[in-house]
């Protein structure tokens, strides 16, 4: 935004044409809603139904209704009043959620209450959009209502209908394609097509970019879509804020400074008030009423949105909207500090003589939540191929809790129907892995076959995670070197983890002790397999036992040093009147004695018939 305000027409001088700037902030719009709704989920708003429903409808009410009364005592009109009013209720999602997470404080019970409210506060937004020709009386009034209601639940009908059958069976044959600039491209399209549908029956862009974002965001595909947005979601954020302080008119500011400052304070005390009233309404102790209180206690970008919709449609004047501009701007600029101020206000607010009841709160059912489907110390399985379903395999069979990213969308369908925690999605891409849990995982398996795409995945899972534990496997022996470059802790090498397994069973024929055959496979498996890359292969002597029995299983067993068998003779052992099975011989410094009243002795290996 400061940039912005010094780019624009009313600082510096460096973009001097309005038109252009008010075009930029629009399509900055569509695009930030278009990425705020593939967010936004209706999982979540069930599972925050009581903090969204009361507290936010709270909030929203309480806010708005102090707002509009001190503005019709300052003498403007009713409807405008109202509108203002809900402008000033609205706060920013995109700080306050953003700041949330870089703290890691999203999931305690004052991230989560805000988020709550947040989340009501976009949906009401959306539906204040279609308020807006109401208010400002551009059409009938008994007209406008009943169009308003029709609006509204075509809207629902459309957005039902869409996210449950059109756009999942669209994007499921786009992402059968395995065609990555086709995917972005048809998401971008369907967002373009909502939009523009939205658009022909009279209402903004910025609703169907939302309701776009909507719906992608309930199909199975959605995190892959955000995924593709995200380098861009930025970007998106930026042209918007920098568009918003392009449009803030400094001459206003100056001119009326006392009174924007003064309205600014007036505007963070009210709605600091009104979200700590409306959360000890619903039974929140102190500490979380008063950071919730700071956090949402500016001014939103949604009501930026708003405010624009209402001075195109006259329901506010250049002046108001002017100054309302520069309020919400300082608002959102002061949030990182006065959400700071929200914690050491805690602490003296906890230290007042306060009543029991406002301390610790009249509901005890909430508590700091962490979500039930995201797993810790879980194995990501990165692939769900032949490999990919082994491991798995193995982890379900040891009640060790996985997830799976599939990039082949049947797959993941099918597999869906049976119950598998899979997702669809490039496990290369940060909001993929994120949700398969990257941060909490204590193990990543990449059994992608393409060395690129598996390059990719290591080096983004590193990231993410520096104390993952992991796991590749290779088609390719050029590629070992490059996937421990790029951050995997251990690399399957498919030809020789062949060549181990099958001289393994060479050795076992010729009756090569088992702890002798494990030990040589650990050598040869260290340090990146150096010994088979190596052109002179050491030799290592083993017992040499030729024997040759038909029908006749021998087994030879390596007696160690704490063994019951070490000092005992073969006569002492009577194996074959417990057991039933003979002793051969008995191989110390290969050699062979097959006399009886031999004691076997650590270190050595006894053959079995």
């Amino acid at each position: 935004m400061l940039v912005g305000i010094l780019a624009g027409p009313f600082g510096l001088g460096l973009v001097q044409d309005l038109g252009n700037i008010e075009m930029l902030a629009e399509i900055g719009v569509i695009l930030l809603l278009f990425t705020i709704g593939m967010e936004f989920s209706l999982r979540e708003l069930l599972q925050l139904r009581r903090i969204v429903i009361f507290g936010g409808g709270l909030q929203l009410f309480i806010t708005t209704l102090a707002a509009a009364f001190i503005f019709l005592i300052l003498g403007i009109s009713r409807e405008t009043a109202i509108f203002l009013g809900l402008l000033v209720a609205l706060s920013s999602t995109a700080i306050v959620l953003k700041i949330l997470q870089e703290k890691g404080e999203i999931y305690s019970l004052h991230g989560r209450t805000s988020l709550g409210i947040l989340i009501f506060q976009d949906v009401a937004a959306v539906m204040i959009i279609l308020l807006i020709p109401l208010l400002a009386g551009t059409q009938g009034t008994e007209k406008s209502f009943v169009e308003l209601i029709l609006q509204g639940f075509g809207l629902i009908l459309f957005t039902i209908f869409s996210a449950r059958y059109a756009v999942p069976f669209i994007m499921f044959q786009v992402a059968k394609t395995r065609n990555s600039e086709l995917f972005l491209l048809s998401v971008v399209a369907i967002g373009l097509s909502v939009a523009w549908l939205t658009s022909m029956v009279g209402l903004s862009l910025a609703l169907g970019a939302f309701l776009a974002g909507l719906i992608i965001s309930e199909s199975e595909y959605s995190i892959q879509a955000l995924g593709n947005l995200i380098p861009f979601r930025d970007m998106f954020m930026s042209i918007f804020f920098i568009s918003m302080g392009m449009l803030l008119d400094l001459g206003v500011l100056r001119e009326h400074l006392p009174l924007i400052l003064a309205a600014t304070l007036g505007v963070l005390i009210l709605k600091a008030a009104a979200n700590s009233l409306s959360t000890f309404l619903i039974g929140f102790p102190l500490h979380t009423m008063i950071l919730v209180g700071f956090s949402l206690s500016q001014v939103g970008e949604f009501s930026l949105i708003l405010a624009k919709v209402g001075f195109t449609s006259g329901l506010i004047t250049t002046e108001i909207y002017q100054e309302f501009l520069d309020i919400a701007v300082i608002s959102m600029v002061l949030t990182p500090f006065i959400m700071s101020m929200g914690y050491r206000t805690t602490s003296f607010a906890e230290s007042l003589p306060l009543p029991s009841i406002v301390k610790t709160g009249w509901y005890r059912h909430f508590k700091e939540h962490v979500p039930q489907d995201a797993p810790e110390n879980h194995v990501i399985v990165i692939g769900f191929g032949i490999n990919g379903r082994n491991v798995a395999a193995a982890a379900k069979s040891s009640s060790i809790p996985y997830r799976i990213i599939e990039i082949n969308p049947e797959t993941v369908r099918q597999e869906k129907q049976k119950g598998e925690h899979i997702l669809y999605g490039d496990a290369a891409q940060k909001a993929v892995l994120e949700h398969a849990g990257i941060r909490t995982a204590k193990s990543v398996v990449v059994t992608a076959g393409d060395p690129v795409s598996a390059r990719r995945v290591i080096e983004a899972a590193r990231r993410l995670n520096p104390e993952v534990h992991i796991i590749a496997r290779t088609h390719f022996l050029s590629e070992l070197d490059k996937f421990h470059i790029a951050g995997a802790d251990e690399v399957i090498s498919d030809e020789f983890e062949s060549s181990i397994e099958i001289f393994t069973r060479v050795l076992h024929r010729y009756l090569v002790p088992s702890s002798e055959i494990d030990s040589l496979g650990s050598t040869l498996r260290s340090d990146h397999y150096r010994m088979l890359r190596s052109p002179d292969i050491p030799r290592k002597k083993f017992c040499d036992l030729a024997l040759d029995f038909a029908d006749v299983e021998i087994r030879s067993i390596r007696v160690g040093e704490l063994s019951r068998a070490a000092g005992m003779t073969i006569g002492d052992l009577n194996v074959r009147k417990k057991y039933g099975v003979s002793i051969l011989a008995i191989s110390r410094n290969h050699k062979l004695s097959p006399r009886c009243r031999q004691r076997p002795k650590s270190i050595q290996t006894t053959y079995c018939l």
